[in-house]
């Protein structure tokens, strides 16, 4: 496996055990629908979570979080849209990025919440 993609696999595993140990749960992992792909989707009380998870090894390009496009929230919504179809769910949808820094063996750790909306 290439360095890049196993970093972006630990960026997603770290992610997914940070949001666990926060008490959300886990629903689904790589969602893909059409063009788009889901890193995470999540419950909390009542709210279906899509978490777009970004990391990078620096900042010094722009932080984790400025790499997602808007063409990348269309996507985004519209394969949460077909998720809340296909699964008949009736919950509040919040978009949120975990974004991630690593220096050396130490992982920095951002949760934004409501980082975008549907609408964007």
């Amino acid at each position: 496996m290439a360095q890049h993609n196993l970093f972006g696999k630990q960026a997603e595993e770290r992610a997914l055990t940070f949001l666990i140990e926060k008490g959300y749960i886990f629903l689904e992992k790589n969602y893909r629908y059409r063009h788009a792909e889901v890193d995470l989707l999540v419950r909390h009380k009542n709210e279906l979570i899509c978490v777009e998870v970004k990391a990078r090894s620096t900042t010094f390009f722009g932080t984790p979080e400025s790499f997602i496009s808007s063409k990348k929230i269309k996507l985004l919504v519209q394969a949460v849209d077909h998720f809340i179809e296909e699964n008949e769910l009736d919950l509040e949808v919040r978009f949120d990025v975990i974004a991630l820094t690593r220096k050396k063996d130490k992982w920095f750790i951002n949760h934004i919440k409501n980082a975008f909306y549907a609408w964007e």
